[in-house]
């Protein structure tokens, strides 16, 4: 190494991050002035160790409420396994071998099994997020299909909430409906539970009535990582509850995207245990008064919007710069609900004063907001603000020259990890 490099290294600060979640998982190392004030914004578990092999067969064989899937199919004559896209960090490739084997032991051949994609009101799979969420031999073996939230769904009356309940049909024709996912912050409280029936294999009548009309009630809201008192979640389970979900498996993550701790049984039940850890797991100490926030995007990079409120309660009152780091080649998922599909309409979610719904403007203390977005989605910007006030760059380079030209020897910045899965308990 010569002396000019040696010399860049002592005039520097360097923070790698997680970036391309489904695409190979890299890191992305972030340079910083050596004399700015860098904190990382690490979440408790971010290091948690991996769950092993006999973990997680112990998880199977001691369902929380409910007896096992090789005792529940006992019986059985047809399964649907419902599984989250690749906005959610689920692994689940690893987890379906341990349900195939139950299944099997419990005599229900291949020919009676479909996995059904519980992507809610989001853009349909291809063969690509299939073989990547579930694994190559899958496709071969067993019929996947994409839920329509559009069609063929079965009415079952509705919540006490007065939620219309109309479920996927094909889910509701089998008589074992298993579910697969991941338990972790949201703008609802936590995903997880339920949330792979409704949004997951739901009508969009009933994704709206959830998420808009409890939403925007007074008992209802959105509260990243709570669920006291939350209407919307208390619905989600009773739709479950409704559609007959026999056992839901949920994990918990690590920055790695490896799982750390698995909950498997009766959904509420399971859900209930998982979010005790989880509150602790994701949660993350704040840092105050930030001049930048850097919010990276990983587990879920093709949800842009989920890192916003999340980082600007770390801004400054006074304002700063927000940093969304968005590096995903599919860029932002297509949604039916509360995405653009024109200058001037959208979902029917869209104009809704919620987080992903038509954003009027940048969060009040954010003065600049860039997108560093190698692979650029320019329509997909406007799921955070309207295009006109986004800063765009392709580079940390160019983001960290434009913040130096700014800031220069001196500035208060904070490094989030993966802004999409943390949350700050304080806020």
């Amino acid at each position: 190494m010569d002396n000019f490099e040696l010399a860049k290294m002592r005039n520097s600060k360097k923070v790698v991050v997680p970036i391309l979640a489904w695409y190979g998982d890299e890191d992305l190392e972030l340079e910083f002035p050596a004399s700015w004030d860098v904190n990382v914004c690490k979440m408790k578990g971010q290091d948690a160790p991996a769950l092993s092999d006999t973990q997680i067969k112990r998880a199977f064989a001691n369902p929380i409420g409910t007896r096992t899937i090789r005792e529940l199919a006992d019986g059985k004559k047809e399964v649907a396994i419902l599984f989250d896209d690749l906005s959610r960090p689920t692994p689940s490739a690893l987890l379906l071998p341990y349900i195939l084997e139950e299944l099997a032991a419990a005599g229900i051949h291949d020919d009676n099994i479909r996995f059904i994609a519980a992507i809610g009101a989001h853009g349909m799979m291809n063969g690509f997020g299939f073989r990547r969420k579930l694994g190559d031999a899958v496709m071969g073996r067993f019929l996947i299909y994409n839920h329509n939230p559009y069609e063929n769904c079965t009415s079952l009356g509705t919540t006490s909430r007065g939620t219309p309940v109309s479920i996927n049909s094909e889910v509701m024709s089998c008589d074992l409906k298993i579910g697969i996912g991941s338990v972790v912050p949201h703008p609802f409280g936590f995903g997880g539970g339920g949330k792979i029936i409704l949004a997951g294999v739901a009508s969009i009548e009933t994704i709206y009535a959830n998420h808009i009309g409890l939403g925007l009630s007074p008992e209802g809201g959105p509260v990243i990582g709570k669920l006291e008192d939350n209407a919307v979640v208390g619905d989600i389970g009773e739709v479950a509850k409704i559609a007959g979900l026999d056992i839901k498996i949920d994990c918990v993550l690590n920055l790695k995207r490896e799982i750390t701790a698995l909950f498997i049984g009766d959904p509420a039940k399971e859900f209930k245990e998982a979010v005790k850890l989880a509150k602790e797991h994701y949660a993350t100490d704040m840092v105050h008064d930030a001049d930048i926030v850097v919010a990276n995007c990983y587990s879920k990079a093709n949800e842009m919007p989920l890192a916003v409120p999340i980082a600007s309660p770390l801004l400054s009152h006074s304002g700063g710069d927000m940093v969304l780091i968005v590096v995903t080649p599919e860029g932002q998922i297509p949604h039916y609900f509360d995405r653009s599909f024109g200058k001037d309409f959208g979902g029917r979610g869209w104009n809704a004063p919620l987080p992903g719904g038509r954003c009027p403007g940048l969060p009040p203390n954010t003065k600049r907001l860039t997108i560093m977005a190698p692979y650029p989605d320019r329509v997909g910007d406007d799921w955070v603000a309207p295009y006109e006030l986004i800063n765009r760059a392709s580079s940390w380079t160019e983001v960290i020259e434009e913040l130096k030209s700014t800031y220069g020897d001196k500035a208060k910045v904070a490094v989030i990890p993966d802004a999409t899965i943390q949350y700050f308990p304080e806020v």
